[in-house]
């Protein structure tokens, strides 16, 4: 397994979670890497997405101004911390990476071969 994920968990609404992904691949300093979510009954969708050289990290409107996404290189992880959770931000959240990643179509799931197993979250 050369994504995983953790921390996430059960909180109420309003309250912060912090997830982490650990990547163990070889190529992660080049990666781009991404979290998306999935709630039970609809597709897969991004959250955010972050790159090693610095370009500016790309956010859905859903969670924009709420998650912040981080990336430490020496560790290996990409956080995505999430403020201000609401009930609708419930779902399996996946770690994604790949070396190319266009910064317009981030959030397809296409842009993305590794995957993490996913962290659940829920907001009660």
């Amino acid at each position: 397994v050369q994504l995983v994920e953790s921390g996430g968990g059960s909180v109420q609404a309003g309250q912060s979670l912090r997830l982490t992904c650990q990547d163990s691949r070889r190529t992660f300093s080049r990666a781009s890497m991404a979290w998306f979510r999935q709630a039970p009954g609809k597709e897969r969708e991004g959250v955010a997405a972050i790159w090693p050289g610095g370009r500016e990290p790309k956010y859905s409107d859903a969670v924009k101004g709420r998650f912040t996404v981080s990336m430490d290189k020496a560790k290996r992880l990409v956080y995505l911390q999430m403020d201000s959770l609401k009930a609708e931000d419930t779902a399996m959240y996946y770690c994604a990476a790949d070396l190319r990643v266009c910064s317009i179509s981030w959030y397809r799931t296409a842009e993305y071969s590794y995957w993490g197993q996913g962290t659940q979250v829920t907001v009660s």
